[in-house]
């Protein structure tokens, strides 16, 4: 079992970095021969990222000035959307005031709204901030509605019946059961956050990443531009692995403790 445990490990690590090393060597392949001013090659690629990195250091900088927009709009909707699903699970009026727009929120493009939130809040960090929590919170609403909306009534029921009030019922059932949703909601508003830090930056105001791309689509510096892309990539990668893994570690724990905090509820009340 052991050693089938360690097989299955070592095969998802050497899967993914096969199929790198095989998109990797076409890229090169492709493109070595080419004429074009902006498509570069792979190993041109990853001279522009050294070189971004560890030479001129143009990166970090531009990553410092985006990654404020991302941070600040990804914890304002996780503040806004996981109170605001939890919440229309236990108000019936708020949800049916609420459930119309979150539909409207997910039909409608982010990108037309845009130019209204610049025209509201001008080129600052204000507008950027707005820009990622529009393109961010419905997606954490959601999923944490619909992970409360999946607990078992029958639980809540027990609490009522052994006299728990709506803030214990909140803490010790509502909560840890919608964990995993919540952890969900919170790994794809992650990667909805990071594509509206990359809109605000090409289409409102070009500040950090979406000044160097810009700069070097202008200069045809085709490794440059591809290494900035590159890096916006993995930093999006690494994100996701680590939400998807602090998702993975926390939810099943989360929900065993949920269960047998209910059951205590009547030698509690006993």
């Amino acid at each position: 079992m052991l050693a089938q445990q360690r097989n299955e490990k070592l095969w998802a690590l050497f899967l993914p970095a096969a199929v790198f090393i095989v998109f990797a060597l076409l890229w090169q392949l492709c493109t070595i021969n080419s004429t074009s001013l902006i498509i570069p090659t792979f190993s041109q690629t990853m001279a522009g990222l050294y070189t971004l990195l560890f030479v001129r250091g143009d990166l970090w900088l531009a990553l410092y000035q985006s990654d404020q927009a991302l941070v600040l709009g990804y914890v304002i909707s996780v503040l806004i959307g996981v109170p605001l699903g939890l919440a229309m699970t236990r108000t019936k009026w708020l949800d049916n005031i609420a459930e119309p727009y979150t539909h409207m929120l997910l039909a409608m493009p982010t990108a037309p709204l845009i130019p209204l939130i610049m025209m509201a809040l001008g080129l600052g960090l204000a507008s950027r901030v707005m820009i990622v929590v529009m393109f961010t919170f419905i997606y954490i609403t959601i999923n944490t509605r619909a992970g409360a909306r999946n607990i078992d009534k029958s639980l809540i029921e027990m609490a009522r019946s052994f006299g728990a009030n709506e803030a214990q019922i909140w803490h010790k059932i509502l909560i840890p059961g919608a964990v995993p949703a919540i952890l969900t909601g919170l790994r794809i508003g992650l990667g909805r956050a990071i594509n509206g830090m990359v809109a605000a930056e090409l289409l409102l105001v070009a500040s950090g990443i979406g000044n160097l791309l810009l700069e070097f689509r202008a200069a045809f510096e085709g490794g440059l531009l591809f290494a900035t892309v590159l890096a916006v990539s993995l930093q999006a990668v690494v994100l996701s692995a680590f939400m998807q893994t602090l998702e993975q570690r926390l939810a099943p724990g989360l929900m065993v403790d949920n269960k047998s905090t209910t059951g205590g509820w009547a030698m509690s009340s006993e």
